[in-house]
């Protein structure tokens, strides 16, 4: 998949509504990216069911370009399929989950940066810099749970032009698969996670935009760490082992 549209389906997520007439592999994408949306927003909760029939209706689409979508959102992990039954949502990750992909993160994210700041053109810290004020936007928009659910999947397309733009394939398609962002911003509606996730990106950016590698790989392990914290305070809260959703 061509790397720029891979990044623009990310940042193009729709809202809601009807989508216009498109070809069935563009309706598939912003089908797709409207159910992202809508998950991490939890518009779609954790744990419920989704049917092709009804989403069809509700987003005044055929029932090709749903079944496109939740094929590829199943891949993803991100939708499970019930034989017979259409699709359900996952429940939130758990603890044991958190804490592996955390781990992970440690270990790909700040030597992305790091190459970022080595490798990274003009136009790719530019494009950087387009997210973050797109976020900015977002942050202050005071839209509610729709608008927490775009800011993360500019989160997540943040994170992703920076391992674009290391030029490690590898690393990318890994965090990629992963999907941190939207598992992540699933736990909680928190504006303060927006508020400070911004001041991090702005010091990962700024190491990037100055060329200094040692500042990018610490800047991104500091932004990690301190996320990880903040969500982690979410598990305290479990009821049980896995399978049980976080209380918000």
């Amino acid at each position: 998949m061509d790397d720029e549209v891979m990044t623009a389906r990310r940042r193009g997520a729709m809202t809601g509504g009807t989508p216009p007439r498109r070809s069935r592999g563009r309706l598939a994408d912003e089908v797709y990216d409207t159910l992202l949306g809508q998950l991490m927003s939890l518009r779609i909760e954790p744990g419920s069911r989704v049917t092709i029939d009804v989403l069809a209706r509700e987003l005044g689409v055929s029932q090709t370009p749903i079944r496109d979508a939740l094929n590829r959102m199943e891949a993803e992990g991100l939708v499970v399929r019930v034989p017979h039954a259409g699709y359900r949502i996952p429940p939130q990750i758990t603890r044991q989950r958190f804490e592996d992909m955390l781990e992970v993160r440690l270990l790909l994210e700040p030597a992305a940066a790091r190459r970022s700041a080595e490798r990274a053109s003009s136009k790719q810290v530019a494009g950087l810099r387009r997210m973050l004020e797109e976020m900015a936007e977002l942050e202050g928009g005071g839209d509610g749970l729709m608008a927490y659910g775009a800011f993360g999947l500019r989160d997540a397309a943040f994170h992703d032009l920076v391992a674009l733009s290391a030029e490690n394939q590898v690393i990318r398609e890994a965090l990629a698969r992963l999907h941190t962002h939207v598992h992540l911003f699933r736990l909680l509606h928190d504006t303060q996670v927006t508020h400070l996730a911004m001041a991090e990106h702005e010091e990962v950016l700024a190491a990037i935009a100055a060329r200094d590698p040692d500042a990018a790989a610490y800047a991104m392990r500091r932004h990690i760490l301190l996320s990880g914290e903040r969500f982690r305070r979410l598990f305290d809260e479990v009821k049980g082992s896995d399978g049980m959703t976080v209380k918000a």
